[in-house]
């Protein structure tokens, strides 16, 4: 391998475009070959001035690859992760990992059978300001976590439906498109769910899924947390409207995530603490600090983390099985909507996933 890390795209819809957009722009790595099955194919490599093939296997193929990122619709992530994980390359699979957490579980093996890094795209990771936050808390700056509440509200135009109408089926709604971004942040934040309860009402719009619902979830830790999204309210309080993070959503000074220590609370993404004085009592005044973070495109930091695992210099940030727990999570609270019941995450499903060198025998389902 020479200095550049060779990287391809697999799908070239909005988020193709910007891993390949990003590529381009940084130093280190270089976009060597595109992936997208469309009469838009001449064009595509006009654009980036680079081969565009038919199919992942005429990639693999005809190219030498170092590393791979697959951006396609998520029921393509599993043919396409396999045939990657079979060539021996590393990938970088977009959110959700797989159509469902025994899908991913398929990958996480094979990846972990055949050596191969797999890392999935859940890239608010990356932004310095949720690495600030999860530096505060393992420090102990708020004390043990005791709750935590999120708020994902938003409303999608009707245009957003009518483009794509697979948005309207039963299975597309905010529990299964937004929130895994949501869950994945908390779970990375505040530590492992153990198990959900969630309500859910139908589509106003006349769609067969859900626009609003409510979970409760129950972490290993002890703590409690309660979120609610919706992509059908007029509100300023979700991540998009929030973190700045993607310049097409108007920003607001808003924050979306609250998390409640014994110590004291911290604002995300606005990084606002909130501690009484010496003495922890509601009758001491309490102050505000806000903290002062870098600020740099997740996607980028992303890409470079990407190139850097390639190399061989850091290990993976979201791994196969950290995409696989949160998509498990998300999957416990589709069910506990439609049953309204409790759902234990470690009863999905008893498997287990395959432990790599460096770690024990994990527990996957």
């Amino acid at each position: 391998m020479d200095d550049l890390v060779k990287l391809a795209v697999v799908g070239v819809g909005l988020v193709g475009k910007r891993h390949a957009n990003a590529i381009k722009r940084l130093r280190g790595v270089k976009l060597i070959g595109l992936v997208e099955p469309s009469s838009n194919k001449l064009p595509i490599e006009q654009e980036f001035n680079v081969p565009c093939f038919d199919n992942i296997d005429a990639l693999l193929n005809g190219t030498k690859v170092d590393g791979v990122i697959i951006a396609t619709p998520t029921p393509s992530h599993i043919e396409l992760g396999r045939a990657v994980v079979n060539a021996g390359i590393p990938v970088l699979i977009e959110k959700p990992l797989a159509n469902s957490s025994s899908e991913a579980l398929e990958l996480v093996n094979l990846a972990d059978a055949n050596h191969v890094s797999l890392l999935v795209g859940h890239h608010r990771r990356h932004n310095p300001l949720i690495q600030k936050a999860h530096e505060l808390i393992s420090n102990g700056e708020i004390g043990e976590i005791r709750a935590v509440h999120a708020n994902c509200w938003f409303y999608k135009p009707d245009h957003y439906f009518d483009e794509a109408p697979w948005r309207k089926l039963h299975g597309a709604g905010p529990i299964s498109v937004n929130l895994v971004h949501d869950i994945d942040l908390i779970r990375y934040l505040c530590g492992e769910i153990v198990s959900v309860q969630a309500q859910s009402s139908p589509s106003r719009r006349g769609f067969e899924n859900e626009d609003v619902a409510s979970v409760l979830l129950a972490f290993d830790n002890g703590a409690v947390g309660t979120v609610t999204v919706s992509d059908s309210i007029v509100a300023p309080w979700s991540w998009e409207h929030t973190s700045g993070e993607y310049p097409i959503y108007p920003r607001t000074n808003e924050s979306c995530y609250k998390f409640g220590g014994s110590h004291g609370s911290l604002s995300v993404p606005d990084l606002t603490i909130w501690k009484h004085g010496n003495a922890r009592d509601w009758w001491t005044p309490i102050t505000a600090t806000s903290i002062p973070r870098d600020a740099s495109d997740p996607l980028d930091n992303q890409i470079i983390h990407f190139a850097n695992v390639i190399k061989g210099v850091e290990e993976p940030l979201v791994t196969g099985l950290e995409g696989l727990k949160t998509l498990q999570v998300v999957e416990a609270i589709s069910t506990a909507a439609q049953s309204n019941s409790s759902i234990n995450i470690n009863d999905i499903s008893p498997l287990t996933s395959h432990s790599s060198d460096d770690e024990q025998m994990a527990t996957a389902i």
